[in-house]
């Protein structure tokens, strides 16, 4: 602790977010003032071992390349987007080359060991406890379609929030291009997802998919995907269901079902009663799971 140190911005995804807004941690550094700056989280990896071999075994990239590599992430246009140095540089800037590959191409083994345990018990993607939380989930993938070049969502939830955005657009840091928007439906999208998931596949007793499809055939289906699919505050609301569902199932399957959900917040059994009351698929497939665990 610095008693000159008055004023802090603490940056995280939800779960650390979680741990700095206790009591233990923000309140007893007594602080003039605490700004929060979250990022939208969907699963993390593990370890750094779990990572490398989710590049190598599941997006089958070259060992030999592992080093080259600086970041992926699973985008909008259903493709996973890996950043490389191309190594004509310092890895920084316009020295960075791109590769994508389709959700569909993976193999669905790899998503078990490619998720830290934790995060399939978490129902925090929002990061609600931030001031401002930047994320590619709810904004549209236009330009050339890099990961970190493209529109991000800002969510500003208090006055905090405001206070950081105002100081960011001062600075010239920020530029804001509108409000966002989404258009088409995303909630049989969110079943089909989950109905699909290599970890729900094991929690029903199956063998998750040991291959996924040939590349260029995951990217076709790719692109039909992204034409017809959610976009933009949608595509969030698709992906923000999807986990909640996939983790609704793991934390039952693993507490059963009273405790399950008792862990749960109340938004996130929202959404979960609204999913069980119209969707007579993941009805049959929760039963599936608490069937199989025998609960």
């Amino acid at each position: 602790q610095d008693a000159s140190i008055q004023k802090l911005l603490f940056c995280g995804v939800g779960c650390a977010v979680q741990a700095f807004r206790s009591q233990a941690v923000q309140k007893d550094l007594g602080l003039e003032k605490v700004y929060v700056l979250g990022t939208n989280c969907a699963d993390n990896s593990p370890s750094s071992l779990a990572s490398a071999d989710f590049i190598s075994t599941g997006l089958d990239i070259d060992e030999s390349e592992l080093k080259s590599v600086k970041g992926y992430e699973f985008m909008q246009d259903f493709q996973v987007h890996v950043k490389k140095s191309s190594g004509d540089g310092d890895g920084d800037g316009d020295d960075n080359v791109y590769e994508k590959i389709p959700y569909f191409s993976l193999p669905g083994k790899i998503a078990r060991t490619s998720i830290a345990d934790s995060c399939l018990a978490c129902f925090d993607y929002t990061n609600a406890l931030a001031d401002v939380v930047v994320g590619y989930m709810g904004a549209p993938l236009i330009g050339d379609g890099k990961m970190d070049s493209a529109l991000q969502t800002l969510s500003v939830r208090n006055d905090a929030g405001k206070e950081m955005v105002k100081a960011a657009l001062k600075s010239g840091r920020l530029e804001v291009s509108g409000e966002a928007s989404g258009a088409g439906k995303w909630r049989d999208f969110a079943v089909q997802t989950v109905v699909a998931d290599g970890i729900v596949a094991e929690m029903v007793g199956e063998r998750p998919k040991e291959v996924g499809m040939p590349r260029w055939i995951g990217g076709l289906v790719a692109k039909v995907v992204t034409s017809i699919g959610p976009k933009g505050t949608h595509f969030a609301s698709y992906s923000i269901d999807y986990h909640i569902l996939r983790n609704y199932l793991h934390v039952i399957s693993e507490w059963g079902e009273e405790r399950g959900e008792a862990s749960m917040p109340q938004y996130a059994k929202n959404i979960v009663r609204e999913y069980l009351d119209r969707d007579k698929e993941f009805r049959r497939l929760r039963d599936r799971v608490l069937k199989k665990g025998g609960l």
